[in-house]
């Protein structure tokens, strides 16, 4: 095969109209980079398929009519994907919006990865789609059109941050080992000394020698520099929420800045496979989920600043400062507090010594293809565990999911369980609680302990991704913002319910929906109270809150001068501002 031979796109239809139809339109649009190869009959549209596998070909699209002779097309897209396995499989179906049409059972058992309905608009209902199939095909493919090059030891820590960072960033890149052929050879063409340190090539030649976040960032055109101005809303964290608020914020005249520690995305960033948002039909990765929301709050105004972590949070007569680590500060009228939460750590010394050498918190999309044929173990029972699971199935020879509770229904979604069951490489533990773990350099296995009979058990295991349930991290703001017992923002009523009246609300009015105890700064997703920790409900109050900061900059109350002020008198003195 040519290096170069183009992908093939290979319907099946026992209808010749049908696939003539389909063969000539997707020919229009994708000819010139594609071949259009179709066939009647499903047997011998198999035997084209096992020719193609022989010879190397790719495939990029498999697409199969439900009913044919003999056949179903999910079955037939089953043998397709045994022989083509990176080929995205696409059902072709009657439009038929019942809970009986093929397409539900095959999406939830993750039989198909998309569908086309007839009939079918070409520039309406073809095009695009099948447009969209074909880039999520090309990102599973070669070094080509990696944008970095990460030459690093196989096992090293900090390699493995830079993988997440640009997997968050929605960035292609490639990992060569540093003592493999390839990454040598790569080392000697651009004159790098062998180093124990990360090496970072990117596509126009630049070489950065264990580069901060902050260079990768800029590297990719992301902005990491503060401004002096006043701003009429800072928004702290890029998740979900933050991003949401900061679309809708701008969208809305509101001269908006995002703080984000890290990169964007959240928790929700590390998710593989995202079906559950509105709007996206066959889901979304969070790292692309990300990058979009990005784009859009960037197109309408909103200034992303990237790596500046907000250290404190102070009242002042023009609003709010927040200090960024660095010793610079930001000031705006209002806040919004998105900062999520974080994975919860194990607090398993022999584990916690292996991050980033085979133990992950989240990181289930940068290091799924470092676990190729090998046994890996996800410790976890919500949402997030799930996606990873399958995520990795697709990769490792066998996943394992170890759960402490006896069942997986109280937290994960439906779809996710039903897949999980019927996933021939995953296996679902269920009341077994991770107690050790065993490597030098890396992780070599773990043990876990049966709940019920307390026997233990050691799995040989090189990899380990948790995802044990969320805290959020708000120690920064000790003495400034009510929290509950366990360090998530407290907001609404909350703050004047008989059992919290300690965090004495310091007006006359009553809070708003989403407001905190500092009048004017508000909390949105994960790291509020109460918050129901789902994708979509974030973003929901992060457009949400929007409106309430509207309402909040047109009345221009900060504080009370009859006001409790335990939350911002500390901080005040503290910051030497006056008030």
């Amino acid at each position: 095969m040519s290096p170069k031979a183009p992908p093939i796109i290979f319907i099946v239809s026992s209808e010749p109209s049908v696939l003539w139809a389909l063969e000539a339109d997707l020919g229009r649009r994708f000819g010139n980079d594609t071949r259009i190869v179709g066939a009647i009959a499903p047997s011998s549209g198999l035997a084209r398929l096992a020719a193609f596998a022989a010879d190397g070909e790719p495939v990029a699209l498999a697409i199969a009519e439900e009913r044919m002779l003999g056949i179903t097309g999910v079955e037939f897209l089953a043998r397709a994907h045994a022989l083509h396995p990176s080929a995205k499989r696409i059902l072709l179906v009657e439009r038929n919006y019942t809970a009986a049409n093929p397409i539900v059972p095959a999406m939830m058992l993750g039989q198909i990865d998309y569908h086309l309905v007839k009939p079918w608009f070409p520039d309406h209902r073809l095009y695009h789609p099948v447009s969209e199939f074909l880039t999520a095909w090309a990102r599973t493919q070669s070094d080509e059109a990696k944008m970095f090059r990460i030459v690093a030891p196989e096992n090293d820590a900090r390699a493995h941050e830079i993988r997440d960072l640009l997997t968050r960033f929605s960035v292609p890149f490639g990992f060569l080992a540093r003592d493999s052929d390839q990454g040598r050879a790569l080392l000697s063409e651009i004159g790098q000394p062998v180093t124990r340190r990360p090496v970072v090539v990117r596509n126009d030649g630049r070489l950065f020698v264990d580069p901060s976040n902050g260079e990768l960032v800029q590297a990719v055109g992301g902005g990491t520099q503060l401004s002096g101005e006043l701003y009429d809303l800072a928004i702290v964290g890029a998740g979900p929420a933050g991003l949401s608020a900061a679309v809708y914020a701008a969208s809305e005249g509101l001269s908006t800045i995002v703080l984000e520690r890290q990169v964007s995305g959240g928790q929700a960033g590390s998710s593989s496979h995202i079906r559950n948002v509105p709007g996206f039909t066959w889901g979304i990765g969070g790292d692309e989920l990300a990058y979009r929301a990005c784009e859009q709050a960037w197109l309408f105004g909103a200034n992303l600043v990237f790596v500046q972590e907000v250290t404190a949070l102070h009242a002042t007569d023009p609003g709010h400062v927040l200090e960024v680590a660095g010793g610079q500060a930001v000031t705006a009228r209002s806040v919004v507090l998105a900062t999520g939460a974080f994975w919860r750590r194990l607090s398993i010394p022999r584990l916690e010594a292996l991050i980033g050498a085979g133990v992950f918190y989240g990181a289930a999309v940068s290091e799924a293809q470092a676990m190729r044929g090998r046994h890996v173990c996800v410790v976890g029972a919500g949402n997030a565990a799930g996606q990873a699971t399958l995520h990795l199935a697709r990769y490792a020879a066998q996943v394992t999911l170890l759960v402490r509770g006896e069942s997986l229904d109280a937290h994960m979604s439906d779809y996710l369980t039903t897949e999980l069951g019927v996933t021939a490489n995953v296996r679902v533990r269920l009341g077994t609680e991770l107690i050790d773990g065993e490597g030098d350099e890396r992780l070599e296995a773990v043990v876990v302990r049966e709940r019920a009979s307390g026997a233990c058990e050691r799995i040989s295991a090189a990899g380990l991704f948790v995802m044990i349930g969320a805290e959020p991290r708000t120690e920064w703001l000790d003495g400034t913002i009510a929290r509950d017992d366990e360090g998530f923002v407290l907001t609404g009523a909350d703050l004047t319910s008989d059992d919290r009246q300690a965090t004495a609300w310091p007006l006359e009015r009553a809070p708003m929906l989403l407001e905190a105890s500092a009048p004017g700064v508000f909390a949105a997703g994960d790291v509020r109270h109460g918050s129901i920790e789902r994708v979509t409900t974030a973003m929901g109050e992060g457009a949400t809150v929007v409106h309430l900061v509207h309402r909040f900059l047109q009345t221009g109350q900060v504080t009370d001068s009859s006001a409790d002020s335990r939350f911002q008198q500390p901080a005040r003195r503290a910051a030497g501002v006056a008030r």
